[in-house]
C-alpha cells in the first residue's frame, strides 16, 4: 500500500510540474511593421525571458492584406491572439461578435480620450497603440507678406481671409482636399453634424456654401475638386499654397524636396470647427473571442504598449504615444526645432478629440456620396440645398 500511495504521488507530482512548466504560445499579427523588425524582436526577448513559459510567434502582414486575413482568421477555432487594425474595422468585428471584451480598468495608463474613441456600443474590445494627429504647416514669408495679424484657427477664420492672401501674395490659402475619403464628413463632425440626417441641415448647408464661395471665387484652386493630399503637398512645396493639413511625417518630404520651402515652413494647431476638437487616427489590438488564454494574451499586449516600448517606438517614427505617462514624457514637451514643435503639438491634440466621427457600416457608399455631392455644388450644378437633400435620400441604410 505505501508503495502505491508514492507511486501516486510521483505521478501526481510530475503531471503537476509538466502542467506548470508547458509552454503557451502567443501568435500576434502587426501591420506592414517589417521595418521595425529589430524592435518588435527586442520586446518579444524580453518579454518571454520574464515569462520562460510563454512563446510569442510575430507575423508581419501587408497592410493591404490585414483586413482581409483577419476577417478570415477570426471565424476558425485558431485564429492570431492578438491583432494589430484600425478602430473602424475593429469596430465591425466587435458588432459581429468575434472580439473579447476587455476589463476597461486594465486601460487605466492610456490615454483616456483615445480609449474612449475606441469604445463600441460603450465597452472596450481593443488596446490602444500610436496615433497620429494633423497639424497646420505653413509658409510664413506668404503668411507675412497676406499682411495678416492672427493665424487663422478655424475653418470659417481661415475662408475669411483667403480673399486677402491671394490679393497679397497670388497665392492661394489652401488646397482643401474635400473629395478624398471622408475629408468633408470629418469636417462636418468639427461643426457637430455626425448623422447622414443631418446633412442637409442649415449648418450642414452653410459648410457646403463656404467652400462653393471659395471655389467660384477663385479662393482656392480649381484642382480641388479632384485632388489629393498629396497633390496639396506638391502644391505647398512649389510655394502655390499658403497652409497645409497633414501630419508632422511631411515635414521631412518638404526638407528633402523643397528645402527653400522648409526654411520658411513653421507649424501650428490643426484648423477646427465650432465643436473644437481634433482629427486624429489611431491604431489598435483586438484579442479574437476565439483566442487561447486571453489574460495572458491582454498581458503581453499591455507590456508591447507600455510606456518605454510606446516612446521608443515614437522615437524612432513621428507617431504619438497613447500612454498617458509617455505623453507627459519631456519628448512631447520640446520646441527645440520644428519636428519636435510639430511633434508636441500634435500630442497634445490628442487631449482633445472627442466627439469622434462613428464609422458607418455602408461608410464606403456614404464616403462617395457626399464626395460627388460636394462636386456638383461646387460645380453650381444645382441649389446646394437639393443636392444635399437628393443626396441624402440616394444613401443606403
Amino acid at each position: 500500500m505505501k508503495k502505491i500511495v508514492i507511486l501516486l504521488l510521483s505521478a501526481l507530482l510530475l503531471t503537476g510540474c509538466t502542467t506548470q512548466n508547458k509552454n503557451s504560445e502567443i501568435t500576434f499579427w502587426t501591420l506592414q511593421m517589417g521595418d521595425f523588425t529589430g524592435y518588435i524582436n527586442k520586446i518579444i526577448n524580453e518579454y518571454e525571458q520574464e515569462h520562460p513559459n510563454v512563446k510569442i510567434k510575430w507575423v508581419d502582414v501587408p497592410f493591404s492584406e490585414g483586413e482581409k486575413r483577419t476577417l478570415a482568421a477570426v471565424m476558425t477555432d485558431v485564429p492570431p491572439d492578438l491583432i494589430n487594425l484600425n478602430p473602424d474595422f475593429s469596430a465591425l468585428l466587435a458588432q459581429k461578435g468575434t472580439l473579447w471584451k476587455i476589463d476597461e480598468e486594465k486601460l487605466d495608463g492610456f490615454n483616456s480620450e483615445i480609449v474612449e474613441a475606441l469604445k463600441y456600443n460603450g465597452e472596450v474590445y481593443s488596446i490602444p497603440w500610436y496615433a497620429t494627429s494633423a497639424i497646420t504647416i505653413y509658409n510664413k514669408d506668404l503668411f507675412s507678406k497676406s499682411q495678416i495679424i492672427r493665424l487663422p484657427k478655424t475653418y470659417n477664420e481661415l475662408a475669411s481671409i483667403s480673399a486677402k492672401i491671394k490679393e497679397n501674395t497670388g497665392a492661394f490659402s489652401y488646397l482643401p482636399t474635400i473629395t478624398e475619403n471622408d475629408t468633408m464628413i470629418k469636417i462636418l463632425n468639427k461643426y457637430g453634424i455626425s448623422d447622414v440626417e443631418d446633412y442637409d441641415s442649415p449648418q450642414s448647408i452653410k459648410i457646403f456654401e463656404m467652400y462653393k464661395k471659395l471655389y467660384q471665387n477663385g479662393l482656392i484652386p480649381p484642382e480641388t475638386i479632384t485632388n489629393t493630399h498629396r497633390e496639396a503637398l506638391e502644391q505647398y512645396m512649389a510655394g502655390k499654397v499658403v497652409f497645409y493639413q497633414g501630419g508632422a511625417n511631411f515635414l521631412n518630404m518638404i526638407k528633402e524636396n523643397a528645402p527653400q520651402v522648409y526654411s520658411n515652413t513653421d507649424v501650428a494647431e490643426q484648423i477646427k470647427g465650432s465643436v473644437g476638437q481634433n482629427d486624429f487616427s489611431v491604431m489598435n489590438f483586438v484579442i479574437p473571442a476565439r483566442a487561447k488564454n486571453k489574460e495572458q494574451v491582454l498581458d503581453f499586449c499591455l507590456y508591447l504598449t507600455n510606456e518605454k516600448n510606446q516612446l521608443e517606438l515614437a522615437k524612432m517614427t513621428n507617431v504619438i504615444a497613447t500612454n498617458d505617462n509617455a505623453l507627459k514624457n519631456d519628448f512631447y514637451n520640446d520646441y527645440s526645432s520644428l519636428t519636435a514643435k510639430a511633434r508636441s503639438l500634435s500630442a497634445k491634440q490628442i487631449n482633445r478629440i472627442v466627439p469622434i466621427y462613428r464609422q458607418k457600416q455602408n461608410q464606403k457608399e456614404i464616403n462617395l456620396m457626399v464626395n460627388t455631392a460636394v462636386q456638383s455644388i461646387l460645380l453650381n450644378k444645382d441649389s446646394t440645398e437639393n443636392i444635399l437633400r437628393q443626396m441624402k435620400y440616394k444613401i443606403p441604410n
